[in-house]
C-alpha cells in the first residue's frame, strides 16, 4: 500500500452496521462484534438534551417522567426521525473507537429492499453527518445472507428469511444478486404489540412495551410445543385502575400473534411463487435459512418447513447475520460492488 493510502487510513475501520428498528449492531471484521445495543434514544423535552442512547435508553422506556421521551428513530427499518438517527450513528461509532481520528470509517449500511431512493438517501446522509468516511447501502437480505455463510455468489438459489423488528424480508438469491423477493412490515415489534393489545383485549389489563416482549421470549410460539409453558403478566387493571396479576399460556400467545405468522408465511410463499423453476429446485435442496431475532420464535422454523413442505433451519447466529454480513463485505470488493445500491 502506498504510503500515503497508509496515511489516510490511519486508524479507520470498515464496519458493516446493521441498522435495525429494534437494534443496532456494528461489526468489524477484524474485532468481531462491537455494539448490540437498542435502536432507542431517550430525549429531554425540556431542554432538547439527548439523555441517553441504547441500553440506558432502553431502561427508560415506560417508566420516564413527563419531560422524557424514550423515542425509536427507526421505524419498520427506515429512518422515521433524522436527526436522532443522527445521534445514534454518532454515538455508536464513537462507542467504537472512531473519537479523536484524523478520518472516519469506511461501513456498509443495511436497509430492506422496499425502501425508496429517498429513505436510501436519508440513511445515507445521517452516516455521513456521522463523519464517515464512505458509506455503502446493502439490502439486508444479501448481508443477511453472506452472514449466514450462504453461496450467494456461485450460480444456485439460495433463500433467506431475515425477521428484524421491524420488517421480514424475503430474498431468494444467486450470482451475487436478488432474483425474487418479499417484503412485509411485520417483525418482532408487531408480535409484541398483537400480545399488548390480546391482553387488554381480553384481560382488560394493560402492560408495557418490555412486558409484551418478556412474554413473547418466555411463552411465544408459532406452533404447538411438547410442554405447555405460561407466564405471570403484571400490568394495570383498566377497569379499575390498580395493579393486577394474571398468568398467560403459550396457547393464548400463540392466538395473539396467528395472524403476524400467517402473513410472514404467505410473504414466504409469494416469493417462491416468484422464483425461477431451476432456482426453485436449488432451493428444495438448500432449504430456507431464517434470520434475525424474530427467528428465534419458538416453532417458527417448524410452522414454515410444515406449511410450504421445504425444509426450514435457524442461521448458525440469527442476531448478528446481517451486521456479519455487512462487515464481511469488505472482504469481498467485487461483490461489494455489485450488491451496493450506491456509495459515497
Amino acid at each position: 500500500m502506498n504510503s500515503w493510502k497508509r496515511w489516510f487510513s490511519f486508524g479507520a475501520s470498515d464496519l458493516g452496521i446493521d441498522l435495525g428498528t429494534a437494534n443496532t449492531l456494528v461489526y468489524d471484521c477484524e474485532r468481531g462484534l462491537l455494539i448490540d445495543e437498542p435502536s432507542i434514544v431517550a430525549l429531554n423535552n425540556t431542554t432538547g438534551k439527548v439523555e441517553a442512547v441504547g441500553h440506558e435508553a432502553k431502561l427508560m422506556v415506560g417508566r420516564t417522567p413527563a419531560n422524557i421521551t424514550a423515542v425509536r428513530p427507526l421505524k419498520d427499518g427506515v429512518i422515521a426521525d433524522f436527526e436522532l438517527t443522527e445521534v445514534l450513528l454518532k454515538h455508536f461509532l464513537d462507542k467504537v473507537g472512531r473519537r479523536g481520528r484524523r478520518f472516519g470509517s469506511r461501513i456498509v449500511i443495511c436497509v430492506p429492499t422496499r425502501t425508496t431512493q429517498v429513505e436510501r438517501n436519508a440513511v445515507r446522509e445521517s452516516a455521513l453527518k456521522a463523519k464517515t468516511r464512505e458509506v455503502y447501502i446493502v439490502e439486508e437480505p444479501i448481508a443477511a445472507a453472506l452472514g449466514a455463510n450462504l453461496p450467494i455468489s456461485e450460480p444456485r438459489g439460495s433463500m433467506i428469511v431475515d425477521i428484524g423488528g421491524g420488517t421480514t424480508e424475503i430474498a431468494v438469491i444467486s450470482l451475487g444478486g436478488i432474483v425474487s423477493s418479499a417484503s412485509v412490515r411485520v417483525a418482532g415489534n408487531h408480535f409484541d404489540s398483537a400480545i399488548a393489545q390480546y391482553i387488554r383485549r381480553k384481560y382488560n389489563l394493560l402492560i408495557g412495551e418490555q412486558t409484551a416482549e418478556r412474554v413473547k421470549i418466555e411463552v411465544g410460539s408459532a406452533a404447538p410445543l411438547a410442554e405447555p409453558l405460561v407466564t405471570v403478566v403484571k400490568g394495570r387493571d383498566l377497569v379499575k385502575g390498580v395493579p393486577r396479576t394474571i398468568e398467560i399460556t403459550d396457547s393464548e400467545v400463540r392466538e395473539a400473534f396467528s395472524d403476524s405468522v400467517e402473513s410472514i408465511v404467505y410473504s414466504i410463499r409469494v416469493a417462491l411463487e416468484k422464483t425461477p423453476p431451476d432456482l426453485s429446485g436449488d432451493i428444495i435442496e438448500s432449504g430456507i435459512v431464517l434470520s434475525g431475532g424474530g427467528a428465534l420464535l419458538k416453532g417458527l422454523a417448524t410452522r414454515i418447513q410444515d406449511e410450504l413442505g421445504i425444509h426450514t433451519v435457524l442461521a448458525e447466529s440469527p442476531l448478528t447475520s446481517v451486521a456479519f454480513g455487512a462487515g464481511r463485505l469488505f472482504q469481498d470488493d467485487w461483490l461489494l460492488r455489485r450488491v451496493c445500491l450506491f456509495e459515497g
